[in-house]
């Protein structure tokens, strides 16, 4: 963000330029009213009045036009430099590994990159045109304040010491509410996104009015900082406004005397007037903005920091790139999360070759989901390595690593848009006939051409619109048109019922006999046929072979097995 201005050098300086001269021109124009009075109202000069007059109009009219063209290239600057500083933590956050998203938290992402943005994006609008023109508008109008009168600019030397204080206490009080304002607003984000990405189980236990104390209490909390906010606001403009007043009437009071005892004549007086309101509206101004500006402060320093958060995980400066196999192996690899006490996986040692199935079974929270996540780098091994065609993962460029592997999660997630946008996900020039292919392969060409405009027809976001087979089915299928080396399998399966998964694991034999394939898999079924079983339990190895090897030899297969088949079943 602090080299986002860069692109808007020349509007800035075409801002900087129009502010010039409708400062010089707001200044001239008390200055041209003071000279009628003098010339030519007290003398009786009519045609003196007249061209002096329309010289202020035209002045007017000039000042009017500066002032949309101003507000124009201002709108242009601070619109452009929000969708820059959004568009700088949408790719940061793309470079972000699980650590980085787990550390600020989904909710506080979204906040920072609409709400936080918004802040900055409307400050920066109101300080060009506001807070740059009134050093200007201050300097000026006291030296033109001296023009008309000295002793009178004396009011000045009393009023700028307590607009001063006043402003000084405001900032002191605001900055820390304004903080507080931000982190209570990520936390209403954060009660919705649970919300709404939970509404089943609320619903399913009876929650709803628990839910609903729980935002109430968030809300509340970020109502009352915030009335605090305006409270102090509410006392500010009042006090400022006495403080203005008083010394219009201060002015208007000593400026009598002297116009009175021939000290001062009748326009200059109005003219003093006039830059001393043009003193203090620009102080007030620039009050306005000092009491904006926390805000801002507070939402740039949190923009700033995800845009100075490096990732965990980075590409190397020299990557590798082998031929293209489809060979994976894990060697002596063990893996902590950050801030754990104790490592998840450890000591992890084993190969998955192309034309093979590897299968990863286990008991809840052994490790699974954690091994296959270190393949396409979501995280980093702790310690040990993780190859690719032999080569540790660490050494390849994430995107040459991503386009070898293909992993289809248990939660399937499809896009907004339709069933052919969804499958081109990994290939944007994939045929029809490709797209028929993979669904046949994923079982999911039945269902497709029932649906009305079959491959055109519309997907809501998250799938919500098909079935949770049909997802998984449709999830398959766009993995199958990316064409991988390696397929991952992360549980896929769980949402199809018996028949379907039988055919589709028959079909994936058929069709993806070159290429590695890795099943995470809590049913038996699934993976009694693979080449390789890894058996996990408690993040260690408990046994590697094929179904009958670990029967035999693996008490800890034995029980997995026994768990959901009989004994003849599972021979």
């Amino acid at each position: 963000m602090r080299r986002s201005l860069g692109p808007y050098k020349w509007p800035l300086l075409l801002v900087m330029l129009l502010l010039l001269g409708q400062s010089l021109g707001n200044l001239y124009l008390p200055e041209l009213q003071a000279d009628i009075i003098n010339n030519g109202v007290v003398k009786g000069d009519t045609n003196y009045i007249l061209s002096q007059g329309g010289l202020m109009l035209l002045a007017t009219f000039a000042l009017m036009l500066g002032s949309y063209v101003l507000v124009f290239f201002a709108a242009r600057v601070a619109m452009g430099l929000g969708r820059d500083i959004r568009r700088a933590i949408f790719y940061a956050v793309e470079t972000f590994s699980q650590v980085e998203v787990n550390h600020f938290g989904a909710a506080s992402l979204i906040t920072r990159n609409t709400n936080d943005v918004q802040q900055v994006q409307q400050v920066v609008l109101m300080v060009m045109v506001m807070m740059l023109s009134a050093p200007m508008m201050i300097v000026g109008g006291v030296i033109m304040a001296l023009r008309q009168d000295v002793p009178l600019t004396g009011i000045l030397i009393v009023i700028t010491p307590i607009l001063l204080i006043v402003v000084g206490v405001v900032m002191s009080r605001a900055v820390p509410l304004f903080q507080a304002m931000q982190r209570k607003l990520d936390q209403i984000n954060l009660v919705m996104r649970e919300t709404l990405a939970g509404v089943r189980v609320i619903r399913a236990f009876v929650r709803t009015r628990h839910e609903e104390q729980r935002f109430d209490l968030a809300n509340t909390d970020l109502f009352d900082t915030a009335l605090s906010v305006n409270r102090l606001f509410a006392i500010t403009m009042p006090t400022i406004f006495l403080i203005m007043n008083l010394s219009q009437v201060a002015v208007i009071y000593l400026g009598a005397t002297r116009v009175n005892s021939g000290a001062m004549p009748i326009g200059n007086l109005t003219a003093f007037l006039q830059y001393i309101m043009l003193v203090l509206f620009s102080v007030l101004g620039a009050t306005l903005m000092l009491i904006m500006v926390p805000r801002a402060q507070v939402s740039a320093g949190r923009i700033n920091e995800v845009l100075d958060t490096v990732p965990s995980i980075a590409d190397p400066e020299a990557p590798v790139s082998p031929i293209r196999r489809g060979r994976v192996e894990f060697r002596d690899v063990s893996f902590r999360y950050p801030g754990a006490e104790d490592p998840v996986l450890r000591g992890i040692s084993f190969e998955a070759n192309p034309g093979e199935t590897t299968a990863i079974v286990g008991s809840t929270g052994s490790g699974k989901s954690t091994l296959i996540n270190l393949i396409p780098r979501l995280y980093d091994a702790s310690s040990g390595s993780v190859l690719v065609d032999g080569v540790d993962v660490r050494e390849f460029d994430r995107q040459d690593l991503w386009r070898r592997i293909g992993m289809i999660p248990q939660k399937a997630y499809l896009f907004g848009g339709t069933v052919a946008s969804n499958l081109r996900y990994g290939d944007q020039g994939a045929s029809d006939e490709a797209l028929w292919k993979a669904l046949e392969i994923a079982q999911g060409r039945d269902f497709v051409e029932e649906l009305p405009d079959q491959l055109e027809s519309p997907i809501s976001q998250g799938g919500t619109n098909v079935s949770g087979g049909q997802r998984q089915r449709l999830a398959i299928a766009r993995a199958l048109v990316h064409s991988p080396d390696v397929y991952i399998f992360d549980d896929s399966f769980s949402a199809l019922d018996f028949r379907t998964d039988a055919r589709l694991r028959a079909a994936l034999a058929r069709e993806l006999g070159h290429a590695t394939v890795i099943i995470v898999a809590q049913r038996v079924g699934t993976i009694l046929r693979a080449d390789r079983i890894v058996v996990l339990d408690e993040g260690r190895i408990a046994g590697i072979g094929t179904h009958q090897e670990l029967m035999a030899s693996c008490e800890t297969y034995r029980e997995i097995v026994l768990s959901q088949v009989t004994e003849e079943e599972a021979a």
